[in-house]
């Protein structure tokens, strides 16, 4: 009788693997041969899961999208408002060895987003769906009498978002990278500045 295998699961070992390996080598260095290696398979295996190297890198960015939504969703669970809306871009920010390894996965995904519409889209649909949520936070925080400044939700949106971008470039330079506390300071000061004076 074969050997029943599935599929799904050995995707998800090839991801794992394919993500790390990216972003500690970089998406160029990574090779196709190289991830099958680390991934325990034989040279030209891969091809049954994914159809080329763009293919992978696309589903790497979604797996490491998805896998932190996940966590988003875990952070932000039981809280409202301004609580959640710090616990959502915890997630987001390079302070800590995953996220800022996700951080090296983001940027050469939104550089390729540059000349791939397909990928352009993915990044355009994932940035839309935390623009929502940012929206929703902030729209929960006004609520809660915790949000009082003028600058309409929508565009607090963009700040937060921007800022935390803009970190995930300043978490990697390589000789003076923006220190986790100093994000996390920043962060505080954000949120500080949604209650009007």
């Amino acid at each position: 009788m074969p050997k029943l295998v599935d599929r799904d699961a050995r995707r998800r070992e090839i991801l794992e693997v394919t993500w790390r390996l990216m972003a500690t080598r970089g998406a160029d260095a990574a090779t196709m041969r190289e991830i099958a290696r680390a991934a325990g398979y034989a040279n030209g295996a891969l091809a049954h899961y994914f159809a080329n190297k763009d293919a992978l890198i696309e589903a790497a960015f979604t797996y490491v999208f998805d896998r932190t939504n996940e966590r988003i969703r875990a952070a932000v669970e039981g809280r409202r408002g301004l609580a959640a809306l710090r616990a959502f871009l915890v997630e987001v920010l390079p302070t800590t060895e995953l996220t800022l390894l996700e951080a090296r996965i983001v940027l050469p995904f939104w550089s390729r987003t540059v000349t791939d519409g397909r990928l352009a889209r993915i990044s355009d649909e994932a940035m839309q769906t935390w623009r929502r949520d940012l929206c929703r936070l902030l729209a929960q925080g006004r609520e809660d009498g915790d949000v009082t400044v003028a600058t309409p939700d929508d565009v607090l949106a963009e700040h937060l978002l921007a800022m935390a971008m803009g970190l995930q470039v300043l978490a990697l330079l390589p000789t003076a990278p923006t220190a986790a506390d100093t994000q996390l300071r920043m962060l505080d000061d954000h949120l500080a500045r949604l209650r009007a004076a």
